[in-house]
């Protein structure tokens, strides 16, 4: 058997505060000014979703780097930060000419006659990836929120951050939360609203004792600068906090993808059973019509609705066979509710000898039945030798194995509060999938809560809010979900590589992590090194240790960063 041969200084922005009105929930107001610097640069400059046009990447990666942790929006923060801001030469980045935008609408329509042909005349769906639009999408739920960054090919989503920004604003005198049209129009209406209200009255009342205790129990050392411990210990605040959102609380999403991305996340969205998510559907549509039309003109096409029936129809029959056998399992003693957190449900018995041929065959000059053949005859310390050398000394986290790695596969079955869930659902180069968001499994308090005294206050707006959730689902489970706060908990399954374990249980793990995803990265590693310790020996970065403050050391790195960028 033959081998081969080898073969600008950073811009610091304080937040305006400016009151909203109900026709502008985000508190803009424009002036005609204004919004003729904002026309060119954006599809429409009303509109809670639109699209960003005549800007570089660079422009567009950083603004929407700063959304997703600032209470503005998407507008807002391009007019203050960038364009009307001296230090960003907003000017001399974008080349802008009068008449941009204009030069910008007669190319799209020129090239719409192209890849017509291409599209429909060839049939190659994949043209539609060479076409890209960067999208914001306000003021959306975080059902909403969770559908559109559920697509983990092809679209990039960056999400408004509960960890940064607080979640207490007020639209005239009203919480920033979804007031569902079917559950608005029912008889839980009342129960509803009052649920929600108390859940966002704990949570402003909570911000500044639970503040003042994270800064009690964790005062600031000689060599913090104030800026990084103010940082963190607000940020500390906000996570424990968070579980008192409920899933109807407002958000902004910035989404970038390619048009067959686009194509299929509308099509999604069409056949939702939630009203919110199909005017969503037509909202995004409008502003991608705006920006690669070609691309996404199939999701409203005639094979766009026989898809969305499609969808709609396997999703109804699938859900009415499924409820009749869970009916079954109920008679019989489901364990349903079992609250084991992080449960290893499937391996591959032969994953270090998949993984080992996997690794010599592109050095070989041999079929993969022969590299297969050649793992099983090795010693165990020959394969040991082999799978360590392909590791190599790994000196960062950011050293990843290779995709021999991916021969290697883990099913998992996770149980945890959704705002957990919210972190770990970012992951997109595995299989995930959940089930619906309900109040059936308890609840989560961070002990913190307890510790600073604030536990009933807390606890006491969750199971009002949960009392209304499980009401409303005995009559309308989809829309249930609207009200179902962060703390409650959430099962859903994961099947991911090995080489995807290392990214995960690594980064997840890592100091500046919320502890809740913290603990089933770490006992996601656990398991699978008590399956496969030599595979898993290569996980050096998955940290084990508990954190009074996460964010610490990341500030301190931010102040370090600073102060050498003031320097250069």
């Amino acid at each position: 058997m033959a081998t081969s041969q080898p073969r600008r200084r950073s811009l610091i922005v304080q937040e305006n505060h400016v009151e909203p009105t109900a026709s502008d929930p985000w508190g803009d107001h424009f002036s005609d000014a204004e919004r003729a610097l904002l026309a060119p640069f954006v599809t429409d400059v009303d509109a809670p979703v639109f699209g960003l046009r005549n800007l570089p990447d660079v422009v567009r990666g950083a603004l929407f780097s700063r959304y997703s942790r600032s209470d503005k929006s998407l507008r807002r923060i391009l007019l203050d930060e960038f364009i009307q801001a001296p230090e960003a030469d907003f000017q001399a980045i974008v080349a802008l000419s009068a008449d941009a935008a204009t030069h910008q609408i007669v190319a799209v329509h020129r090239a719409e006659a192209f890849y017509e042909r291409v599209l429909i005349g060839y049939g190659d769906d994949s043209v539609a990836e060479l076409g890209g639009a960067h999208v914001a999408c306000e003021g959306i739920s975080n059902i909403a929120a969770k559908a559109l960054e559920d697509n983990r090919i092809g679209i990039s989503p960056l999400e408004k951050s509960t960890r940064y920004v607080a979640f207490n604003r007020k639209v005239e005198g009203q919480y920033r939360y979804l007031r569902e049209a079917t559950i608005m129009a029912s008889r839980h209406a009342s129960a509803y609203e009052a649920a929600m209200d108390h859940l966002f009255d704990t949570y402003s009342a909570l911000i500044e004792p639970t503040l003042a205790a994270v800064r009690a129990h964790t005062p600031r050392d000689a060599g913090v600068s104030e800026r990084a411990y103010a940082s963190a210990t607000r940020a500390r605040t906000f996570d424990l906090l968070r579980g008192l959102l409920p899933m109807s609380t407002w958000t902004n999403v910035g989404l970038f993808g390619n048009g067959r991305a686009f194509e299929y996340l509308l099509t999604k969205l069409y056949a939702s059973p939630l009203a919110e998510l199909q005017t969503l559907a037509v909202a995004l549509q409008r502003a991608l019509d705006d920006q690669i039309p070609s691309f996404v003109k199939r999701a409203k096409s005639e094979r766009g609705r026989v898809y969305q029936a499609y969808l709609r129809e396997t999703r109804w029959e699938t859900q009415a066979l499924a409820g009749a056998i869970a009916r079954r399992l109920d008679e019989h003693g489901s364990s349903a509710n079992d609250a084991v957190p992080v449960t290893l449900v499937a391996f591959d018995p032969d994953a270090e000898a998949r993984v080992t041929a996997a690794i010599l065959y592109p050095h070989l000059d041999a079929s993969l039945s022969e590299a297969r053949a050649l793992a099983d005859a090795m010693t165990a310390d020959e394969r040991a030798s082999l799978i360590r050398a392909y590791v190599g000394r790994r000196d960062s986290r950011f050293h990843r194995p290779g995709r021999a790695f991916e021969e290697a596969r883990y099913t998992f079955d996770l149980l945890a509060d959704i705002g957990a869930y919210r972190d770990l659902q970012r992951h997109r180069m595995l299989t995930q999938e959940r089930q619906r968001f309900g109040v059936q499994h308890g609840y989560v308090v961070p002990p913190e809560i307890d510790e600073y005294g604030l536990g009933a206050p807390f606890r006491t707006a969750l199971e009002q809010a949960g009392a209304v959730a499980a009401a409303i689902a005995a009559e309308l489970p989809d829309e249930s979900q609207y009200a179902v706060p962060f703390a409650y908990r959430v099962r859903w399954r994961v099947t991911l590589t090995l080489r995807e374990a290392y990214h995960l249980c690594e980064l997840r793990s890592a100091p500046q992590g919320h502890p809740g995803y913290r603990r089933i990265a770490q006992e996601m590693y656990r398991q699978i090194t008590a399956v496969h310790p030599l595979l898993a020996e290569g996980m050096r970065f998955v940290d084990m240790n508990e954190y009074a403050l996460e964010r610490l050391d990341a500030e301190r790195r931010l102040d370090e960063k600073r102060r050498q960028l003031e320097q250069g």
